[in-house]
């Protein structure tokens, strides 16, 4: 792409609300100008992957392609930060596409919510009591009873947030498999989880709910009370997020399977 070209980029610079990413947008903004983001050609976020998420979440209407920059502290979905030759940055750039999982939560007093997770849905124990929690995959019951501190169900680019730190599988993002993982199991003891094909609707009960309740949370959408959740891939959202040439997301979720 030509120097000219490059220039007239139209980009979107969103910034976390840390003095790092705020001072950061300032700079880059003086340099490269700045657009709303129905009118941008590509969104700059800076600052860790918690905002990572919500960008994505603020553009699912709207569909842009979204670079990070790391202004925070993990940066797992970021690429390094520079100012220098960012509208070339952007033209070489690699996209992946993410696809949510919609979650769609009945609470004990009959209401509904619906919401969407880049990363995971978790159901959680809100007492000191485990929860007991009946899973049933495509209408067929899988796990009649599963007593835990949790749940989850992950998008193969969430499976090394979260869904890592309860031990479950790492999936590359071409295996279009969802894991689905206890937190703190109990009982079944020796249950590890499963990996789900992506097409998969899986349905979570909670039991007891009265005396054992659960919140279900959706990325940053938490309803609690909840007495059954339905999971799947909302394959009709896809956000592309772009990482420079030498640090894909692909190859990155392999490269996190050989961190010791």
């Amino acid at each position: 792409m030509s120097a000219s070209r490059q220039a007239a980029q139209r980009i979107t610079f969103l910034a976390a609300p840390t003095r790092l990413a705020e001072e950061s947008r300032a700079r880059l903004i003086a340099r490269y100008g700045d657009h709303p983001p129905e009118d941008a050609d590509y969104v700059v976020s800076l600052g860790g992957d918690g905002f990572m998420l919500e960008t994505l979440h603020r553009l699912v209407t709207r569909a842009r392609p979204v670079y990070g920059m790391n202004c925070g502290s993990v940066g797992f979905l970021m690429n390094a930060y520079g100012e220098d030759d960012l509208p070339g940055r952007l033209a070489r750039a690699q996209a992946a596409t993410l696809y949510p999982l919609r979650m769609h939560a009945v609470t004990m007093t009959g209401a509904t919510e619906e919401a969407l997770a880049f990363n995971e849905v978790s159901l959680l124990r809100q007492l000191r009591q485990a929860a007991k929690i009946r899973i049933s995959i495509d209408g067929r019951e899988r796990l009649s009873e599963l007593i835990c501190d949790g749940v989850l169900i992950s998008t193969p680019a969430g499976s090394t947030a979260y869904n890592l730190s309860a031990h479950g599988p790492i999936v590359p993002l071409s295996a279009n498999l969802l894991p689905l993982t206890p937190i703190s199991a109990f009982r079944p003891r020796r249950w590890r989880g499963a990996l789900l094909p992506g097409s998969a609707e899986i349905v979570f009960e909670v039991l007891e709910a009265e005396k054992r309740p659960v919140a279900a949370v959706a990325d940053f959408t938490e309803v609690r009370n909840v007495a059954s959740v339905a999971v799947s891939e909302h394959r009709s959202v896809a956000m592309p997020v772009l990482f420079d040439p030498d640090q894909a997301l692909s190859e990155r979720i392999i490269a996190e399977q050989f961190t010791v």
